[in-house]
C-alpha cells in the first residue's frame, strides 16, 4: 500500500513554523498535564512579515476548502490578530469580507458592549490558532448566535489530533472532534500532528525529534 500524498500546504507550513521558531521541539507542559515533545506558540509570529505569511496559509486553506461563510470572527486575544490579518489577506485574493472581535470585558461607554468591528451577521467563520479545550469556540458560538448570526466553520493554524482531557480523564476524541460532534461546524486546518511527523520524515537535521513525536502520538493521538 502506498503512503498518502504529502500535503504540500501544510509542509510549507510546518516549515515555515519552524523556521520562524514558533514550532519547538524538546519537553513542554501542556494544559492537560502531558508532557509534549513539542510545542507550537502562535503568539511567535510576532512581525509583519511572519503575520502575513501566516495570513496567507490561513486564507489558501480557505479558499481550497470551499467553506461558504460571510464574515470572520476572532475570539480575544489571538483571534483578534488572526481574524483582521486573515481578512486582509482574503481581500488581497480577491474576498473582501467584514471581520470582528470581542472584547474580554465590556465596554460601557462609547459605542459599549463586548463586540467590535463589523456588525455580525450571516455566515460566521471563526478564527483561532488551535483548539485546545473547545472553551473559546464554545464561547464564540454564544457570542455569534447571540447577535442573532450563525456559526458556520472554525479555521485554525494546527490540529495537534490529540485526546482531549476532560477533568483529568482522556476523551476518545480530539477537541477538534468534540467541537465538530457537539456543534456541528467544520474545522479547517492549515496543517496537522501527521503533516508534522511527515515533514520530521524528510528533514534530516530534525530526524532526532521524530521517535518521541511518533510515541506521543501512538500515546494521545486519535
Amino acid at each position: 500500500m502506498s503512503a498518502a500524498p504529502l500535503d504540500a500546504l501544510a509542509q510549507s507550513f510546518v516549515a515555515f513554523a519552524v523556521e520562524a521558531g514558533v514550532l519547538r521541539f524538546g519537553e513542554f507542559k501542556t494544559k492537560a498535564g502531558r508532557l509534549s515533545p513539542y510545542f507550537f506558540n502562535a503568539g511567535l509570529f510576532d512581525d509583519g512579515a511572519k503575520l502575513g505569511r501566516l495570513a496567507g496559509f490561513y486564507a489558501e486553506r480557505l479558499i481550497a476548502s470551499g467553506l461558504a461563510f460571510d464574515m470572520i470572527f476572532g475570539p480575544a486575544y489571538k483571534g483578534i490578530t488572526l481574524a483582521a490579518a486573515v481578512s486582509m489577506e482574503l481581500a488581497r485574493r480577491g474576498h473582501n469580507l467584514p471581520f470582528a472581535y470581542n472584547r474580554k470585558e465590556a465596554k460601557d461607554h462609547g459605542e459599549g458592549g463586548t463586540l467590535v468591528g463589523a456588525p455580525v451577521k450571516g455566515r460566521v467563520l471563526i478564527i483561532d490558532d488551535v483548539i485546545s479545550a473547545g472553551t473559546s469556540v464554545r464561547e464564540s458560538i454564544q457570542m455569534i448566535e447571540a447577535a442573532g448570526a450563525t456559526p458556520c466553520g472554525v479555521a485554525i493554524a494546527l490540529d495537534r489530533q490529540e485526546k482531549a482531557a476532560e477533568g483529568g480523564v482522556d476523551s476518545p476524541l480530539s477537541a477538534v472532534q468534540q467541537v465538530q460532534q457537539r456543534y456541528g461546524l467544520p474545522v479547517v486546518a492549515v496543517a496537522g500532528l501527521a503533516d508534522l511527523l511527515a515533514y520530521l520524515d524528510g528533514t534530516p537535521e530534525l530526524a532526532a525529534h521524530r521517535p518521541a513525536v511518533l510515541a506521543y502520538r501512538e500515546r494521545y493521538g486519535v
